[in-house]
């Protein structure tokens, strides 16, 4: 066999691996080995990569990010930042027709910038946002399609971990990788606004039978307001930080990490119990990444020994298509990738042949960072395996079923693909405000 059938075969075992349950990490890391014994013809030399390229996978400093942006937000989650968020939208949108999904969209927005993780958006704001809306009349459908949809901000709006994961693979800043995110995901926060206020007044039935809260006072809605104000804080200090240069990405998790510590101790949410979790659940979550990044690397190795990368660079730019078509066509992919497998695991097995096809193209790769985030999210909510919707179904348990949900995302469902074709026509929204910096 040639290299490239070899290539090839490899790629169709991980899928089927994969399909069959087998962890991504492992099936890349099998298939990679495997693949780079049958091209070299030396079991001894395939083998000896796994004593050198795990290290270099993941020796740089750079990677640190990770356990600090995720401690940050499980940090953040404990001292009930969520729920304050909600509750403070909530006193001031409560009595729009519809305001209770803005509410939802916008806590989520900036539940996002805190912890960057959208199937952690989705867990929370089942338990916390699909409850609140049932109590006040709105729909199941409604109210858990609300959830599903609106938590594809989570890795949208920074600090997101798929733009951690997407700037270690490709050499964008990841600080530069942040900022571009802030456009395309407050269009998409409007949009989905916009939609639900369309849906309250063409629609209404959409929405179930929501009942108005009573008048709230101002002096309610500021007391409310300054409790969610620490979080506001949290995540301008970070943002503002990496923006104006002040610090790196990994300097700012660090102070978002240790800003985070101090607003659960002065809400009186400290504990051993809550530290000892979050410690526990940053480690599981970061020895995850590594394994997936490792094995990426390797299986990344395989693509470039064989010839296959080349060849399907050469094969594309050669198409009698427009660029942007082409474009277009990888997101489709990633989107499809997106309905049966997680977000990292997507990036890692996809990049390292898209990326050479966007720089040979031509292709902005922050903007192309961009597209591909954005496609993968959509991915989340996609009949018939959207993870955000298996989670929400998950959280609120058996008084919804996965069809109702599925069939309430639908509208946020249309709203990103939308918002794509919108990102896809116009690069500048994603490029502008890094070209600032």
């Amino acid at each position: 066999m040639t290299p490239i059938v070899v290539a090839l075969l490899m790629l169709v075992l991980t899928v089927i691996l994969v399909l069959m349950g087998l962890h991504i990490s492992v099936a890349l890391l099998s298939t990679g080995i495997l693949g780079l014994m049958l091209i070299l013809g030396d079991f001894g030399r395939a083998v000896r990569v796994l004593g050198t390229g795990p290290f270099y996978s993941v020796f740089n400093y750079e990677f640190s990010v990770i356990p600090l942006f995720v401690l940050m937000g499980l940090f953040a989650n404990a001292s009930g930042a969520s729920k304050d968020l909600y509750d403070a939208g909530f006193k001031l949108f409560g009595r729009v027709k519809g305001g209770l999904g803005i509410v939802t969209v916008a806590s989520n927005a900036v539940f996002a910038a805190v912890t960057g993780v959208s199937i952690a958006s989705a867990a929370v704001f089942g338990k916390i946002a699909v409850p609140e809306m049932r109590r006040y009349g709105y729909s199941m459908r409604f109210s858990t399609g609300c959830v599903a949809g609106s938590s594809a901000l989570g890795m949208l709006i920074p600090p997101s971990l798929l733009f951690i994961v997407y700037g270690l693979l490709s050499g964008e800043s990841i600080g530069t990788m942040f900022i571009a995110g802030i456009i395309p995901g407050l269009i998409l926060a409007a949009t989905y606004s916009i939609a639900i206020l369309a849906i309250a007044r063409l629609r209404p039935r959409m929405l179930g039978n929501p009942s108005v809260p009573e008048k709230i006072l101002w002096r309610e809605k500021l007391r409310s307001l300054g409790k969610a104000s620490s979080i506001g804080g949290l995540i301008l200090v970070v943002l503002g930080g990496i923006y104006a240069g002040v610090f790196t990405p990994t300097e700012a998790g660090a102070v978002g990490c240790i800003g985070a510590l101090v607003v659960m101790i002065l809400k009186g949410k400290f504990s051993f119990r809550n530290l000892q979790y979050a410690l526990r659940e940053t480690g599981l979550t970061t020895a995850a990444v590594f394994l997936l990044i490792i094995g990426a690397q390797i299986f990344s190795r395989m693509l470039t020994v064989s010839g296959l990368v080349d060849v399907l660079s050469r094969w594309v730019v050669a198409l009698p298509l427009h660029p942007k078509l082409i474009m277009a066509m990888m997101m489709v992919i990633l989107m499809l990738l997106g309905t049966f497998l997680d977000v990292t695991s997507i990036l890692l097995i996809s990049m390292p042949i898209m990326l050479p096809v966007a720089q040979t193209l031509g292709f902005n790769l922050i903007w192309f960072g961009v597209m591909a985030t954005i496609s993968i999210e959509t991915g989340l909510i996609t009949p018939p395996f959207g993870m955000s919707v298996f989670v929400v179904k998950g959280a609120v348990g058996q008084e919804v079923t996965v069809e109702e949900v599925f069939a309430g995302s639908m509208p946020f469902l249309l709203i990103l693909l939308a918002t794509i074709a919108i990102l896809l026509a116009f690069p500048v929204l994603s490029t502008w405000l890094p070209s600032m910096m």
